[in-house]
């Protein structure tokens, strides 16, 4: 009897054993290892307990550092490892676990509690993850790795990205971004959780680097955000930027985000202009409201160049439901601004206007990662007028006067203004005069078609009739990188304007003028003399008149 019930004992212990190893191999199988699958060969000898972490593309993790948590007996098996003979792998790591679980009121879990009654815990409460599962910083695994992280002491050495890492003991460990290269786009990755033992590991950190673009609308017909735009001086353009978050942004407690636009010196951004959205495309994002972002515009003394900031103390909060999908959108409006003239670029690379993109890099530490940079670029041009006598070309007319209209410009609302001395347009007719040098210089002019009037000609010289140029520009629709853009310009019919030669987004035309004809003419003297005769003959005519009537009245009264 006696021998018979230490058999049943001895079967049920049996029992429990293989139902403990099952649910630790469950516990492999559910967690991925804090979302990292490592793919194994079957094997069921102890192996060379090796890991490599590799990086996430183009990312800037240099090292990682490794914790402990429970040392292990661990195989391969079915495509995965197994682990058994579970125990912690020191007091601090215990304590630090422990802690949590009792945090979160888990179950049946005590300061008593085995090791291998936690793994029990996390293999039942644990479910659902796979090799692309981020660890969210609500996760009950992110609080353990955040105690342990903080609390125990790390084991062996930081390694390098890329490089193995050869474990002390088998077992269960914790791996988290140690070193990130402040030169390099970089996030650190959420916490990788691994088995550790048997046949080398490989496995990618959980990441990835967010991204920013800016774009600029131009204002021609049925144009879409691009590299590339030309405006009018003082006209508003339309100006976007578009920032990614990390992949593993669930795993931040808080998320910083910032934008910082940096705009050429010929540039002033309208700062009531801002809009923030938040959304997984353009048509469908939400507004954001202001109160949760800072915005402002501020401007360099030195450089001159003004500074669009729009940041986020935590974004998580600002946006609800943020997730690896989300893109933030910013959209506002710039002008060339006559203010700025000297500042202003015409052809060559343009104004141009570069953006990056600021935020929170490591989810289980305090620091900010920086974006790859992109700019965008608004061209201008400029006219150069020169006025000149048709005969002799060395002979400059100064003092004429002209005006220019916009008479079928890009922007259809700027139609039949007319361009001022400063190159933005009004309703007001500005008429230009040519300086001693026969020139009428104007920058800041669009593409499009303008027509030039002679308000005033010299006083010897014919008037000259309207004429038109047109300005235009191939490559607005090229990706940056590729920055000069070719500048066109033809004229209308006339004979008086020579063709335009286009020097760096400069127009130039040259205008003739011809003077006025000089009629035949006999002299002073000969035209004195015509005057009298013709004088005198009148008066003999008018005499003979008076003389017949007088005669015929003598007659009647005879």
């Amino acid at each position: 009897m006696e021998f018979k019930q230490k058999a049943e004992e001895k079967k049920m212990s049996m029992s429990k054993n293989i139902a403990r190893l099952a649910v630790t191999a469950g516990l492999t199988a559910a967690l991925s290892f804090g979302g990292v699958m490592a793919p194994v060969t079957m094997a069921f000898a102890e192996g060379d307990n090796t890991i490599t972490i590799t990086q996430a593309d183009k990312n800037g993790t240099t090292k990682f550092k490794a914790y402990q948590i429970f040392k292990a007996k661990v195989v391969d098996q079915n495509e995965s490892k197994v682990a058994s003979d579970i125990k912690w792998a020191n007091d601090e790591t215990e304590k630090a676990v422990i802690g949590v679980l009792k945090q979160v009121a888990a179950p049946n879990i005590n300061d008593s509690s085995t090791a291998e009654d936690v793994a029990d815990y996390l293999a039942q409460n644990v479910r659902d993850t796979t090799d692309k599962t981020c660890v969210k910083n609500s996760d009950l695994l992110y609080k353990i790795a955040d105690a342990v992280a903080k609390n125990s002491t790390q084991t062996g050495t930081s390694f390098d990205a890329g490089t193995t890492f050869t474990a002390p003991n088998n077992g269960y460990y914790l791996f988290v971004t140690d070193v990130l290269d402040a030169s390099k786009p970089n996030t650190g990755t959420s916490p990788i959780f691994a088995l550790v033992g048997g046949k080398s590991v490989t496995v990618t950190e959980k990441t990835s680097i967010p991204t920013v673009t800016k774009k600029v609308k131009d204002d021609s017909p049925n144009s879409n955000w691009a590299d590339k735009a030309d405006s009018q001086m003082g006209q508003n353009v339309n100006y976007q930027l578009t920032g990614t978050v990390a992949d593993n942004v669930a795993s931040f407690s808080a998320y910083k985000y910032e934008f910082y636009d940096e705009l050429s010196a010929g540039l002033t951004a309208d700062e009531g202009s801002i809009k923030v959205y938040a959304g997984t495309d353009r048509d469908t994002a939400a507004v954001i409201m202001a109160d949760n972002y800072t915005a402002d515009v501020t401007a360099d003394e030195t450089t001159g160049k003004s500074t669009l900031t729009v940041k986020f103390t935590d974004l998580k909060t600002a946006v609800a439901n943020l997730s690896a999908q989300t893109m933030i959108y910013v959209e506002y409006t710039a002008k060339l601004d006559p203010k700025k003239d000297a500042n202003i670029v015409v052809g060559g690379n343009g104004n141009e206007n570069t953006v990056k993109l600021v935020y929170s890099n490591n989810p289980m530490a305090e620091g900010t990662g920086t974006s790859v940079p992109d700019t965008v670029r608004d061209y201008t041009y400029a006219l150069k007028l020169i006025k000149e006598d048709s005969a002799k070309e060395a002979i400059k007319l100064e003092g004429v006067k002209f005006s220019i209209q916009a008479t079928d410009p890009d922007d259809s609302n700027s139609k039949d203004l007319y361009v001022q001395e400063d190159g933005s347009l009004g309703s007001n007719e500005h008429e230009f005069t040519t300086d001693k040098n026969g020139e009428i210089n104007v920058k800041g002019l669009d593409a499009g078609t303008y027509t030039v009037k002679e308000t005033h000609a010299l006083d010897d010289y014919n008037t000259l009739p309207k004429f038109t140029f047109i300005i235009s520009a191939s490559g607005l629709n090229q990706d940056e990188g590729n920055n000069t853009l070719t500048v066109n310009a033809t004229k209308g019919e006339s004979d008086l304007v020579l063709d335009p030669a286009v020097n760096d987004g400069t127009v130039i035309l040259t205008v003739k003028n011809k003077k006025g004809s000089g009629l035949p003419l006999t002299g002073l003297n000969g035209v004195t003399f015509t005057w009298i005769a013709g004088g005198a003959v009148l008066c003999i005519g008018v005499a003979h008149l008076i003389r017949s009537r007088k005669q015929a009245e003598e007659s009647e009264q005879g």
